[in-house]
């Protein structure tokens, strides 16, 4: 009896671990196509910015090319972030945290990490809302091209969803003890230090 009590809780137990690395992969499956579509947006507005340099030499146009441009910006920028949050890249400012340790610096992230989502998710709601407003009015843009709002829209808010999910799935990893992925390990060469240096820009 108690050993077929204890293999129910292994099976329980096995499920759950199977469950959970199955959105595991789904998250992240989710921000690593977001950071592949922000990288082909950044090619479209390279291809963009040349097609309109050198159209100007050939004579040729591109119609509405530069709201385009700008369109691309915007998605790139906002599909970008939860790829770049999950991998440790985006720009922090700890000038608090870092300074803190053990259990209160723990405390501090997840503070940090709630109050960021709650942040993200209120920015994410607006502008879902403002995506189907411009759907529902089928707004269009008043330049060259009338192309219906909704559809650039779409980078913009979905990029903002996907930070608010990114910033609440680092929430309940760091609730749970694990070490924010943000989190890096100082350099433990000079070397390695003026390399993040370079790889930041900063």
């Amino acid at each position: 009896m108690a050993d077929t009590s204890l293999r129910g809780q292994r099976s329980s137990h096995d499920g759950r671990a199977s469950r959970r690395g199955v959105v595991r992969q789904v998250l992240d499956g989710l921000y690593l196509g977001a950071g592949w579509l922000a990288a082909l947006f950044i090619f479209a507005i390279f291809a963009l910015m040349m097609g309109l340099s050198l159209g100007r030499v050939v004579g040729l146009d591109i119609p509405a090319g530069d709201d385009f441009a700008s369109w691309s910006m915007a998605a790139a920028s906002f599909l970008g972030i939860a790829h770049t949050f999950r991998s440790g890249e985006i720009i922090r400012v700890g000038l608090l945290v870092d300074r803190l340790t053990g259990r209160v610096r723990r405390v501090a992230e997840l503070g940090c990490l709630i109050l960021g989502t709650l942040i993200a998710s209120y920015f994410a709601w607006y502008a879902t809302e403002m995506t189907i407003f411009s759907w529902r009015f089928n707004d269009l843009a008043q330049g060259v091209v009338a192309l219906p709002l909704w559809i650039p829209q779409l980078g913009f808010c979905g990029g903002l969803i996907l930070f608010a999910i990114a910033l609440l799935d680092e929430t309940i990893h760091v609730a749970r003890g694990g070490i924010p992925h943000y989190d890096k390990p100082p350099p433990a060469t000079a070397e390695e230090a003026i390399e993040r240096a370079i790889q930041s820009g900063a």
